[in-house]
């Protein structure tokens, strides 16, 4: 996994309805989240609390694995995503919802470590 920087974080936003990270860090095969990934879980929490409305979280993954496996992990690691902000920023519940799109939606190849990591993200909507 490459290290991102805190301002670095949110790698892009979409006329601001979305803002995209590969910066919140899972083990693998896992929906445990890395203590690396805190500065940007902290970028999150400050815009979603500063957003009216619902924020859904959506986890993706890289190809690695099977399609059916890669797609519950990428729901499991969005509801790992909410329950830190819940618990770590009070951020209400019911503000957030969860998806996950497994490795369906790539951004980038599968070829390449940094390709891979670019592809595990994970992505804030504004409902």
């Amino acid at each position: 996994f490459k290290v991102a920087e805190v301002e670095n974080a949110v790698a892009k936003i979409d006329k601001e309805t979305k803002f995209v990270t590969n910066a919140i860090y899972f083990n693998t095969n896992s929906a445990t989240i890395k203590a690396e990934s805190w500065p940007a879980l902290n970028q999150a929490a400050n815009v979603i609390k500063s957003t009216d409305g619902n924020v859904k979280i959506i986890g993706h993954t890289d190809s690695d694995g099977n399609d059916a496996d890669n797609l519950t992990l990428s729901k499991k690691r969005a509801e790992s995503v909410k329950s830190f902000l819940v618990k770590n920023f009070g951020i209400n519940t019911s503000k957030l919802l969860t998806d996950g799109e497994g490795e369906s939606k790539p951004v980038d190849n599968n070829n390449t470590a940094e390709g891979k990591a670019n592809n595990r993200r994970v992505e804030f909507v504004k409902q």
